[in-house]
């Protein structure tokens, strides 16, 4: 019977322990997030993104509405991203699938209630920042980013909530 009881109480704690890894995105999931904004080169960024837990909790999947036409005058599903906390390596990797067949795949972490995606872009490491400012806004910055400074910004820009919960 002792052993029923230990199993009833810590196994739902192990369960919940093995998805918390993920807590950072429950301000980000379940809301659409639209930002506008320009390109350090002066082109067009717009996006319109949507979070969902699934697979019980232990993924996230990510629709990004965003330009799909070289003119920038046609919106479209852009990109369809997972995020996903792997047992093995202790991180939160993410895999970024877009409209052109490429892939972008990084970690994912957190400084503070910041969220930061680093990742490889044609043997650059780059970095996206979801900078939190209150619950319905995140600055975001996209560039070379090193040991908590902006060396270089491709795009800063903020992300508001289009339908809070």
């Amino acid at each position: 019977m002792k052993n029923i009881t230990f199993l009833f109480f810590v196994f739902p704690i192990i369960l919940f322990g093995q998805k918390s890894e993920l807590l950072m995105f429950n301000n980000l999931v379940e809301k659409t997030w639209k930002a506008e904004g320009n390109w350090a080169d002066g082109s067009k960024f717009y996006q319109e993104i949507s979070m969902q837990y699934s697979l019980d909790s232990t993924i996230i999947v990510v629709n990004s509405i965003g330009f799909i036409d070289l003119e920038q005058t046609k919106l479209g599903l852009r990109n369809h991203g997972i995020r996903q906390f792997d047992n093995e390596s202790n991180r939160i990797n993410f895999w970024e699938f877009d409209i052109k067949s490429e892939l972008t795949k990084g970690i994912v972490f957190s400084e503070g209630n910041n969220i930061i995606y680093q990742y490889d872009y044609n043997g650059s490491i780059v970095t996206d920042m979801w900078e939190y400012v209150d619950d319905s806004t995140y600055n975001f910055k996209i560039g070379n980013y090193e040991d908590g400074l902006w060396k270089l910004l491709f795009l800063s820009t903020k992300f508001v909530c289009t339908n809070g919960k």
